[in-house]
């Protein structure tokens, strides 16, 4: 069926008023009485603003207006509510480029809320199919059988490719024959089979609200996925769970807040589609990094009736975690959209204009740069595309009151030419924006092209999720050989990453399990990945994560193993929440989730990626002790310092350092026992007299002094305290070799000695 077929003719209407409008903002808005539509496309020869009614029927209004190439109209009489889409006429080459159809509905790329969904049918798609002749007919019109889906798009979803450090899989992202359009387009109209962008009322009552705006050095991160945080919860209701109502649940907040965290970081809420090949396996792109909405929430995690009440409901969620005194962070997913490669649909920005908004491979227009293991990548050297990222930024900042991002695949927006720059234009936009520069600016620094690898490589202005610590970490509990100067590094707040850079501490996002990977039960639970349900032969998922069995792979009835499972567990939170930087937990680590061994679920939702509420009861000695550690932190400033450690005399002709390295016999670290292979013990002396920077108020900061003893030995080692004029006696505060952590044995002279147990660790407060 041609397009025109679909649409209602303006002479058999009343005529829509139509005025000029404004270029910019771009998008639909929504002023209160009528709506502007805005859409840049330089290639556009003709762009239809396309008004969807309630029966699926079209009325068409021609964009005669054209500024700085963006295409814009002013309705007065369309309201919040009103579904639409963009039909754009250009050029189909593809191997110039360019691919516009305006068979297919374009979807808004500042769409703020969408309706509908994406069926797979070939009218998604520009090019024809094997079982289509060029003019999109079926070659047996008397055939019954039903036709064959479109082909699957090829583009693997975010992690099922790559590596959580951010290097590629073995596996290539597809191997089948490419179909290229030829000739004459199928013409099969995408209306019916897309999804419809929605006109939304901008206005909501934010009452007193404003960003917490909690420093760094004070922050926890707990990160969460809205459908899976709440899925099985008892205490919200079943109309609720899954939703962004359902994550603002009182009962939600109050688990956060007696753990201790300041920050919820959510996995990607824009709107993200679900690839058709995992659809076709019964699966679905649960994690969500598919984007191709920036500025509208993910309409399945709502539990409104109507599309424009979407935003709404988002807001309240953000105001209630405002108002609990909880920050909100995305994860954002600027690097690539759901429209994958070449075979990929077109929905938007494929349509719209290709060669603007994607990185095209150079000598092969026809074909998309790939840094990112989906398929394509955002152009973030065109001027347009750029403004997009910004704009998203700031709106989400500025409507949506969050309170900060942290940019899957950051190294990606850095590509210049092809090389990650420090100086490319998207840093350059950022540090000079007076929105987006005062919110909390976190990088996922790798992608999957060279050089991707950029840990310690961001600008002054981030934070960056610290990989390195993560390994090292990872490293140090299982046993791993020398070890013990990296883990002092990533212990004391990475300096050899971050300094130069005038960066401090709070820069390294610590973390040593997250969404991708293992979660904290299955590192000390599996030394394998167990991915079969994924449908991808256990090819998926990082096949090196550093993990753990403690002697038996996977489910055990064995008391010792299990004892051991659990403290390994206390261990990495420990070391987590006294390590300098900012923390980060995983949802439902502190009460022991699993995921049977699966460390890339990207495509389960269902019970094994959901977290198990459950669990709260059974492993509460765990919740117990990781409220405990959080607690141990937000109390004493000596963990969370707002500068590195110099190891320096803190005052003339006083010999007491800000912090000191010592061997389990008292003795400080030599450059022998540094170096020592299977050295796997330490203890480090912090002292809360030594901390240089003032409080918020300018006045000098001082806290307890602390002894940290750590034993990853599998043997209990006796440690022996310092002494000297100012110590005279110690007191147990944390022992991860106790199920809750809390301490109640005697104090400790100073100089004599203590017993860590085997593979745990053991911290000691100066009372005297």
């Amino acid at each position: 069926m041609e397009p025109s077929e679909r649409s209602t003719s303006q002479d058999e209407t009343e005529p829509i008023p139509v005025w000029p409008g404004h270029p910019y903002p771009l998008g639909a808005t929504y002023d209160g009485a009528g709506t502007n539509f805005s859409l840049f496309s330089e290639v556009a020869e003709k762009v239809e603003l396309c008004l969807i009614d309630r029966d699926g029927g079209e009325t068409r209004v021609a964009l005669d207006e054209v500024d700085g190439y963006v295409w814009h109209a002013y309705l007065p009489t369309v309201s919040p509510g009103q579904r639409y889409g963009y039909r754009v006429y250009g050029p189909f080459d593809p191997a110039g480029g360019h691919r516009c159809d305006p068979s297919k509905l374009l979807l808004d790329p500042y769409g703020k809320a969408f309706d509908g969904g994406f069926d797979g049918d070939p009218s998604l798609y520009s090019y024809p199919l094997p079982e289509q002749t060029p003019d999109g007919n079926d070659p047996d019109p008397d055939s019954d059988s039903e036709p064959e889906p479109a082909p699957e798009p090829v583009e693997a979803t975010d992690t099922s490719i790559r590596a959580d450090d951010g290097t590629p899989s073995d596996e290539p992202a597809d191997d089948r024959p490419e179909h290229e359009a030829i000739g004459e387009l199928p013409h099969l109209d995408s209306l019916g089979h897309t999804m419809t962008t929605v006109v939304i009322n901008p206005y909501f009552d934010w009452a007193t609200d404003r960003h917490p705006r909690r420093p760094y050095h004070e922050t926890v991160i707990y990160e969460a996925h809205v459908k899976g945080m709440t899925a099985t919860h008892p205490e919200v209701p079943d109309y609720l769970r899954g939703t962004y109502a359902g994550l603002a649940h009182p009962a939600v907040i109050e688990h956060l807040l007696l753990l201790g965290v300041t920050a919820i970081e959510l996995m990607p809420v824009h709107q993200f589609m679900h690839d058709q090949t995992l659809r076709d396996q019964g699966l679905s792109n649960y994690w969500g990094y598919n984007t191709f909405g920036f500025f509208a929430p993910h309409s399945a995690y709502s539990s409104a009736s109507k599309p424009s009440e979407v935003v709404a409901e988002f807001k309240a969620m953000v105001r209630t975690f405002h108002e609990a005194g909880i920050e909100v962070i995305l994860d954002v997913v600027y690097n690539h959209t759901a429209e994958g490669n070449h075979l990929g649909p077109t929905i938007s920005f494929r349509g719209i204009d290709n060669a603007a908004y994607y990185r095209l491979v150079e000598d092969d227009k026809a074909h998309y740069m790939d840094y990112t293991g989906t398929g394509n990548s955002l152009n973030a050297r065109n001027p347009h595309t750029l403004q997009l990222i910004m704009d998203s930024l700031r709106y989400w900042v500025t409507e949506m009151h969050v309170d900060g991002f942290r940019f899957d695949l950051a190294s990606t927006l850095a590509r210049e030419l092809h090389d990650v720059d420090r100086l490319s234009a998207f840093f350059d936009l950022v540090q000079q924006d007076p929105v987006v520069s005062q919110v909390k600016l976190i990088a996922e620094p790798w992608d999957v092209g060279e050089g991707g690898y950029q840990v310690g490589n961001f600008p002054g202005l981030w934070t960056e999720w610290n990989g390195k610590y993560r390994d090292t970490v990872r490293d140090y509990w299982r046993g791993e050989p020398a070890t013990l100067g990296e883990f002092a590094s990533r212990l004391t707040g990475s300096s050899d990453l971050y300094e130069d850079t005038g960066r401090r501490p709070s820069a390294s996002i610590n973390f040593v399990t997250a969404h991708d990977g293992f979660t904290l039960a299955d590192l000390v639970s599996y030394n394998e990945k167990h991915n079969h349900a994924n449908g991808e032969d256990n090819r998926d998922g990082e096949s090196h994560n550093r993990s753990w069995n403690c002697g038996a792979e996977g489910p055990t009835d064995d008391p010792d193993i299990l004892a051991l499972r659990a403290r390994q567990q206390r261990n990495i939170l420990a070391t987590l929440m006294l390590s300098q930087g900012t923390p980060m937990i995983a949802h439902g680590d502190e009460i022991g989730r699993t995921q049977n061994g699966n460390n890339n679920v990207y495509c389960q939702d269902n019970e094994l990626s959901w977290v198990d509420w459950s669990l709260a009861e059974t492993n509460a000695d765990l919740l117990e002790f990781t409220r405990n550690v959080i607690t141990l932190r937000a109390e004493h400033p000596v963990f969370r310092r707002r500068r590195f450690f110099e190891g320096h005399p803190i005052r003339s002709g006083d010999q007491s350092r800000d912090i000191a390295w010592l061997t389990p016999g008292g003795g400080e670290m030599t450059p022998k026992d540094w170096d020592s292979g299977f050295g796997k013990s330490l203890s480090v002396f912090l002292n809360g007299e030594g901390i240089p920077e003032p409080d918020q108020r300018g006045q000098r900061v001082v806290d307890d002094s602390f002894l940290l003893c750590f034993n990853a030995h599998d043997e209990p080692i006796d440690f022996v305290t310092p002494d000297g004029p100012h110590a005279q006696e110690w007191t147990p505060t944390l022992d991860t070799d106790i199920a809750d952590g809390r301490c109640d044995a005697a104090t400790i002279p100073a100089g004599s000695a203590v017993t860590v147990q085997a593979r745990s660790v053991l911290v000691l407060r100066k009372t005297a």
